[in-house]
């Protein structure tokens, strides 16, 4: 696919590093001449610089030949805009970032009268999959599959859990639950674990199911936490609004500390049910006084990694039970690895992961579309496809498909139904199927046959 993205910012270049791995030709265009110099020389791409909206630098970017356009900048009716003028110019499919809260009601009539084909808003992403957290405190992460109907879920293994020295046959005779253990993280490397996988402390596992059995499941194991009620979130971010509504609305108390006197005003103004301080989140006094050693969760949402990563830490010495931190930088997400219950949030890796599964679904001309892609971690995926009438795999056992090596079929969805495989399960026409892999991209559920 040809593709252009303007504004080279955070998200633009995580998007620009996840694309250029799957062999696609990128145009990249910014105003900052030092930014594009900078991707040129670590990517594989052609740059432009120039105006997201100046209809000369698009049409000198050749986006009447792109198939795919994305507009990226931090200014929401820039990226429409831009949008616009790339759709007039002949581009096949455009997607706009539009995070500005005011626009979220209305943002499907706004995307028709563009003919904008999507938007995708990393604030409201990252705000669903903290809630997702909260709702099921005893797991890092959650991600959904199949409109809901099925979960991977992420959880650490303590030294001294049940699990230490069973293998995975083993879990699944003496605890009955309807789980698979897709995915283990170990000393940094990920395993695509068979049967026979022992599972040790300090691993990092994750299960395949759907979330009422994930629930029965950490029952059975003794794990399960009673549900959280009082939530502290430091930072009045735009994350921090979506997330806030969706808490009050469910009947959590929520309490938000932030420093600016305008933010935490106008947060104090509209976002009702809440309770707003005004105050320096990193400021340790402020948080005892606050009385966060009370509190169920901490959720760390304010614009500095730096900032949220010792907020972390300070919540983690006063045992405070859930936290969960937003980080823009890769590199600083290790930081927090010692710490056992905490989760981590990546804007722009749930974005990327979104973009790519356009991109694939966009490219595939077999027909089993992706769906659904989430990075699990490192190069493991979990991906969601639509298995089409033509696809090879149909009404084949699964013992007798014969699938390239590190692949395994997680689950398979019907009527609503999460079906955890075994060998003798078929995959059926429109069934979605959910397929780990690990190094390896795949673009058609086909892809997956040897």
């Amino acid at each position: 696919m040809r593709i252009v993205i303007v504004g080279a910012g955070k998200m633009g270049i995580a998007i620009v590093s996840h694309v250029c791995n799957e062999n696609h030709e990128v145009v990249v265009i910014d105003n900052n001449s030092s930014v594009i110099e900078n991707l040129i020389e670590k990517y594989d791409v052609m740059g432009l610089c120039g105006s997201a909206i100046s209809y000369d630098a698009l049409k000198t970017a050749n986006v009447d030949r792109a198939d795919l356009f994305l507009a990226l900048t931090q200014s929401d009716e820039t990226n429409m805009l831009s949008c616009l003028i790339a759709k007039k110019l002949g581009a096949k499919s455009t997607i706009a970032r539009v995070r500005s809260y005011e626009y979220t009601n209305q943002i499907e009539m706004m995307t028709d009268s563009l003919e904008i084909t999507r938007t995708i808003n990393p604030d409201l992403e990252s705000a669903r999959e903290i809630f997702r957290i909260i709702n099921f405190p005893e797991a890092l992460k959650v991600d959904s599959f199949a409109h809901g109907n099925a979960d991977i879920t992420e959880f650490y293994i303590s030294e001294d859990s049940v699990l230490v020295g069973m293998s995975l046959m083993q879990i699944g005779s003496k605890f009955g639950a309807s789980v698979l253990v897709c995915a283990v993280e170990r000393d940094k490397e990920v395993i695509i674990p068979n049967g026979k996988f022992i599972i040790k402390g300090n691993d990092k596992i994750y299960v395949i199911s759907s979330q009422e059995e994930s629930k029965a499941f950490v029952s059975k194991l003794g794990l399960s936490k009673k549900r959280l009620k009082n939530i502290m979130i430091i930072g009045a971010s735009r994350s921090t609004h979506y997330l806030a509504e969706a808490l009050v609305k469910n009947n959590y108390n929520v309490k938000i500390i932030e420093v600016n006197p305008e933010k935490a005003k106008d947060f104090a103004e509209t976002v009702k049910g809440a309770q707003v301080i005004l105050g320096d989140g990193a400021d340790q006094n402020l948080l005892r006084e606050e009385g966060l050693q009370n509190y169920d969760a901490i959720i760390c949402l304010t614009g500095s990694d730096e900032e949220n990563i010792i907020i972390s830490l300070y919540a983690n010495k006063q045992n405070v039970g859930k936290i969960v931190t937003k980080v823009n930088k890769e590199s600083f997400a290790g930081l927090l690895e010692s710490i056992q219950m905490v989760s981590v949030i990546n804007p722009q890796d749930i974005t990327a992961n979104q973009i790519v599964s356009y991109v694939r679904a966009s490219s595939n001309t077999g027909g089993n579309n992706i769906i659904t892609l989430h990075k699990i971690v490192n190069q493991v995926e979990a991906s969601e496809f639509i298995a089409s009438p033509s696809s090879k795999t149909l009404n084949i056992p699964l013992k007798d498909l014969q699938l390239k090596r590190d692949i395994l079929i997680g689950g398979i969805i019907r009527n609503h139904q999460i079906i955890i495989p075994s060998g003798m399960t078929s995959i059926q026409e429109r069934d979605s199927v959910i397929v780990v892999s690990n190094g390896m991209i795949i673009n058609d559920l086909d892809d997956i046959l040897a």
